[in-house]
């Protein structure tokens, strides 16, 4: 197979690029430090049939993009996540399904010296199996420990790296003595691209009822401003409304005043008697128990006398 010049394989992939972003109208924006050929394939593999995983060089996917801009302006807001060592996965997929795919394809991988930490670590607390010959090692980290049975006991769980610090190469060295693999490796999702739209992948979590609760609340604030300094709004106007009728029925209450929303509040005035009638029903519920209670008590008591016995038997 002859292989294509450097000029050739340019064009091709300036091609297949535009090509992608005219076919999917969304794609993922990922970060792929520490990952491997080997898993580069089995991530491709998996996402077969749902999306495409396109890496390449910056200064290409931007030359790309900024040649593509005359027929998709909206492009222009990929430029800017355009750095580091990121990639594309183009879908026509739900994003939530390529994004559940994609942090599903991790691989362990052990500390290495330099990198940076993705996460905490915490050594647990633990029998090494090593020799008292390590102690020192084990002090130079100011890990606990003690001989057991002729080998070292780490006896308490310590925090050994902090995520977002490098690690250090006796922290390193520590964690495979152990056989510690405490870094997990894959796409990571930066920047989510849809219908010209560019946003963080938090945005994916949020529901309809999310949006919803938002919403009432925003709804709730408006209504409670307008109430205050007296501005009427559609937010407003029902809670009005009844602050309206609260006032005249208080004015009916206290005057001879008389229209047909008031005349249940006075007949209950009048007749106070009315007001215990008037109580929920669910006050009355309890008040019901109690009698087949006290029925079922005296019932109980009357077997316990006679012993289970019938008076002729």
């Amino acid at each position: 197979m002859v292989r294509e010049d450097k000029s050739t394989w340019k064009a091709n992939y300036f091609e297949k690029l535009t090509t992608l972003l005219d076919e999917y109208p969304k794609c993922f924006i990922v970060g792929a430090d520490n990952v491997g050929s080997k898993q580069m394939q089995e991530i491709r593999i998996a996402l077969r049939g749902k999306a495409v995983v396109l890496m390449g060089k910056n200064t290409m996917m931007r030359k790309a993009i900024r040649g593509h801009l005359e027929q998709n302006p909206d492009l222009e807001r990929l430029l800017p996540h355009i750095k580091m060592n990121v990639g594309f996965v183009f879908t026509k997929e739900e994003l939530t399904t390529v994004r559940d795919m994609l942090l599903a394809n991790k691989v362990k991988a052990p500390a290495k010296a330099g990198a940076l930490a993705p996460l905490d670590v915490v050594v647990p607390a633990q029998n090494t199996g090593m020799g008292p010959e390590k102690t020192s090692f084990f002090q130079a980290l100011s890990i606990p420990t003690k001989i057991t049975k002729g080998t070292i006991e780490i006896i308490q769980d310590v925090p050994l790296i902090t995520a977002g610090d490098r690690v250090g190469m006796s922290e390193a060295t520590l964690l495979n003595m152990l056989k510690i693999s405490p870094f997990t490796y894959g796409l990571i999702i930066q920047k989510v691209y849809e219908a010209g739209s560019v946003f963080d992948p938090e945005i994916l979590d949020i529901t309809d009822d999310d949006l919803k609760a938002r919403f009432m609340a925003g709804v709730a604030n408006v209504a409670a401003v307008c109430l205050a300094i007296s501005y009427p709004t559609i937010a407003s106007a029902p809670h009005s409304v009844v602050n309206g009728m609260k006032n005249l029925l208080a004015v009916a209450a206290v005057t001879d005043i008389e229209f047909k929303e008031a005349a249940m509040l006075k007949e209950f005035l009048a007749d106070p008697s009315k007001f215990a009638a008037a109580a929920p029903a669910a006050a009355a519920a309890p008040a019901e128990a109690a009698p087949a209670a006290a029925a079922k008590e005296e019932s109980e008591e009357e077997e316990d006398d006679d012993m289970g016995f019938g008076l002729f038997d």
